[in-house]
């Protein structure tokens, strides 16, 4: 949201699963307020676990509509809602006034997986996971918005007919602010399997394979920068916001993070955490079985890539605990101590079943592509690092990514404190790697999204509106002679991988 005062700035909002934040950015780029609200603490009331309700099934995770008044997933608004939005009075809370405003209580979230045979139904309407993935830049995901609205009208029809809006909790979030139903934004809609991602509409194949009167309920989206109105009268009356305060589009979690990550073209971000993610920007996409493909937030031109790997800082704090004696120190020094390219050995470490691809177990080969049980110790922890870089090249230039001569990398997490492991980084993709503070990254790119949707109509692009901001720091750069080492390595990496795929796949796959 964008406040129209004598110090101009942005408020930006993330409602994550566990906690609310909000933050203050001046037109700089400087932020000057945070301030958080943790669920698990400060809601009580709605008797959570971590924010959310597991259900008996284990397999179905809600989360209390209630409870976002005050945060990821579905909101399935009561006919006459609007109404009640639109007449809101200052002098009750949000809560009071909107509790009988829902047809369903408790909505579906990120962590439910309770959707695997609405999932298969949607694939096969549109001649397949890989057709469902050209189409809507994914294959079919339970958590995906559209297998849980299925779910809801096959379980709970009446419940459904009674809706006469769904939101997701981005749109649902700016519809409390408009007063009025907020439309849901291009990227955040592209995480549905509903939206067309090159047309930039509502698929009706899916629409149909979902529910009946669907579009109706979902409204018509618009472009990421849009801006959808003015603030409602209640925040002007009860919080004091200036009446020419503008809202702008909000969206998901992870196009606000690329926003916040201040991602150009050709750019690639890698969070180095429990699980590794990566962030990339796309001018051609390639949707594949793996993966996501999202509009971009910040140019409608361009597309946005997600890849998830489980096996991230957890695989190697065991290899350090290991081979390194749990001393990141020793660690490091095997880095640097081996040759770039490990003299030809490769390895696979997937202690949990891997995501991308879908892998389990620990694998190593040597320079003749022949399987062994063990390599030496500092051997070991180059396979573990260059496979797992290697890995992430591979599967994003299958989504289309290609590095460009201005490419940086963005590196973020805990092991992007690891200068050794960073040079690795860069070896293997052949470009620089910068770190940046993300803490709050979405919360961040939600206020930077703001300025962008007011300087949308003078057609600005997104690096112009932060160029204040910030810069992220040069952390390491590409070794003399890395790219032609690299090049015939991941060729074999990728073989190898098929080869690996084939021997751990279930028999009845």
């Amino acid at each position: 949201m964008a406040e129209h005062s004598a110090r101009h700035c942005c408020l930006g909002w993330d409602f994550s699963t566990q906690q609310v934040e909000k933050l203050k950015v001046r037109c700089e780029g400087n932020i000057f307020f945070f301030s958080a609200l943790h669920l698990l603490r400060d809601t009580s009331a709605c008797r959570t676990q971590g924010g959310v309700h597991v259900h008996e099934d284990g397999l179905t995770v809600t989360s209390p509509v209630l409870m976002w008044v005050q945060q990821h997933g579905s909101v399935y608004w009561k006919a006459g809602a609007n109404q009640v939005l639109t007449s809101l009075t200052p002098d009750l809370l949000l809560r009071e006034q909107l509790q009988a405003c829902f047809s369903i209580s408790d909505s579906p979230v990120w962590m439910d997986s309770s959707t695997t045979a609405q999932c298969r139904q949607l694939e096969a309407t549109v001649g397949g996971a890989q057709a469902l993935s050209s189409l809507t830049g994914s294959r079919a995901y339970e958590r995906f918005t559209g297998n849980q609205i299925a779910k809801i009208y096959q379980k709970n029809p009446e419940a459904y007919s009674r809706t006469e809006r769904i939101s997701l909790v981005s749109s649902f979030a700016a519809s409390l602010f408009l007063g009025s139903y907020s439309p849901i934004d291009h990227s955040d809609g592209s995480g549905m399997n509903l939206l067309q991602i090159q047309d930039k509409v509502w698929s009706q194949a899916c629409l149909g394979a979902c529910a009946p009167g669907l579009e109706e309920k979902l409204g018509q989206p618009v472009p990421s920068c849009s801006v959808v109105g003015a603030i409602s009268s209640y925040f002007v009356q009860r919080y004091g916001f200036p009446a020419g305060c503008k809202v702008v589009a909000f969206t998901g979690d992870n196009p606000a993070s690329l926003a916040g990550m201040r991602l150009e073209e050709g750019d690639i971000a890698v969070s180095l955490g429990t699980s590794d993610t990566l962030f990339l920007w796309l001018q051609e996409p390639m949707p594949a079985l793996e993966g996501h493909i999202f509009c971009n937030p910040v140019d409608p031109q361009h597309y946005m890539a997600l890849l998830c790997f489980k096996n991230g800082s957890l695989m190697r704090e065991k290899i350090r605990d290991e081979s390194a004696s749990r001393s990141w120190s020793e660690f490091s020094k095997a880095l640097r101590s081996t040759e770039l390219g490990n003299g030809g050995n490769l390895g696979f470490y997937f202690d949990v079943m891997e995501i991308t691809p879908e892998i389990i177990g620990r694998h190593r080969f040597n320079a003749e592509n022949h399987e062994v049980s063990a390599f030496p110790w500092d051997v070991e922890i180059r396979a573990l690092i260059e496979g797992q870089f290697m890995a992430k090249k591979i599967h994003a230039e299958g989504l289309g990514y290609r590095v460009m001569p201005k490419t940086k990398i963005l590196a973020t997490g805990g092991a992007s404190h690891n200068k050794d492991i960073l040079q690795v980084l860069a070896d293997v993709f052949g470009a620089p790697v910068y770190v940046i503070d993300t803490a709050n990254s979405a919360c961040v790119g939600s206020a930077y999204r703001a300025f962008h949707g007011l300087a949308a109509g003078t057609n600005m692009p997104f690096s112009e509106v932060v160029k204040l901001a910030p810069n992220p720091r040069l952390a390491a750069t590409p070794t003399p002679g890395a790219f032609q080492v690299y090049e015939a390595l991941l060729q074999r990496y990728a073989v190898l991988e098929q080869r690996v795929l084939t021997q751990t796949r279930r028999p009845s796959e």
